[in-house]
């Protein structure tokens, strides 16, 4: 896989249409540093933008996922001011929190779809960050926590916001009252995961596989699905088919049908052309 990019918390890759983000501080337990919440959505910002990527995976090193946020992101008097007048000190607070949140939500914005492949430990800002995934696997070690909770906290960066919507509320609303672990198993039973596989080398051969039977198909009809499927889960299922309706009369044309048809009828792989790169206006 060609090196695409290289950032302090994590390199990229691009192969066969697939983008791979790997966390890449195993000594660290891949924590995430304020450089791994400045760097993620300008790494998938220039994926669309500068690759011919149709899905994204993202995977780890070492023995665990991530650890979750560096504390060391709120150490920083000059980004985190303690002292002064409390109503401007919980302003930029609450301007850094939403930057933050901003970061996750920046792997549901980007319309290519998202992978998650978890070994070990998927604790704190990486389980907000796997919530905002498309779609997450895990090897049979691997545990999830909303570890705020124990840290006197409320976890604020999506996990409160999007796990209920992927499992059932109860058993969210245990998990970050207590903070405790839950395992592959769990997670699988209750449809976080949907896969569990025996070891790393079979969770990213397995995700890969499965990124690739997304990147083989029409990237206008994959990126159709992800946009429904956002939209639908924050709206009324009448707002949602109107939706729908109104894609399908902008966006649908019948020439990846055809290609389908015709590679059918050869017994050949349909051959897609890539979508336009996401660009600025005014980029070169």
């Amino acid at each position: 896989m060609a090196e695409f990019a290289q950032y302090e918390c994590f390199r990229v890759g691009i192969d066969q249409k697939i983008a791979h983000v790997q966390l890449c501080r195993p000594e660290a337990m891949n924590s995430m540093t304020k450089a791994f919440w400045l760097d993620l959505p300008d790494c998938l910002r220039r994926i669309e933008a500068e690759s011919d990527a149709r899905v994204v995976v993202i995977s780890s090193t070492g023995k665990h996922f991530s650890a979750g946020m560096d504390l060391g992101v709120f150490s920083d008097p000059k980004a985190v001011p303690m002292s002064g007048d409390p109503g401007r000190i919980a302003e930029n607070l609450r301007r850094i929190v939403l930057q933050i949140q901003d970061t996750v939500t920046s792997l549901e914005k980007v319309r290519l779809p998202v992978l998650a492949a978890v070994q070990g430990g998927c604790i704190g800002g990486a389980l907000d960050m796997v919530c905002a995934a498309d779609s997450r696997y895990c090897t049979q070690e691997a545990y999830f926590t909303i570890k705020e909770t124990e840290l006197g906290m409320t976890a604020d960066v999506g996990t409160l916001q999007r796990l209920p919507k992927l499992m059932p509320e109860g058993v969210v609303r245990e998990l970050a009252y207590t903070g405790r672990k839950f395992g592959a198993e769990e997670a699988y039973r209750l449809g976080f995961v949907n896969a569990v596989f025996d070891d790393q080398d079979a969770l990213l051969a397995g995700v890969m596989d499965i990124a690739a039977s997304i990147a083989a198909n029409s990237p206008l009809a994959v990126t159709g699905c992800k946009e429904m499927l956002n939209f639908s889960r924050d709206h009324s299922v009448e707002d949602s088919l109107k939706y729908m309706a109104t894609w399908q009369a902008g966006m649908f044309r019948p020439t990846d049908m055809m290609k389908t048809f015709q590679a059918r009828g050869q017994k050949q792989a349909p051959e897609y052309d890539d979508l336009f790169p996401v660009k600025g206006l005014f980029s070169d």
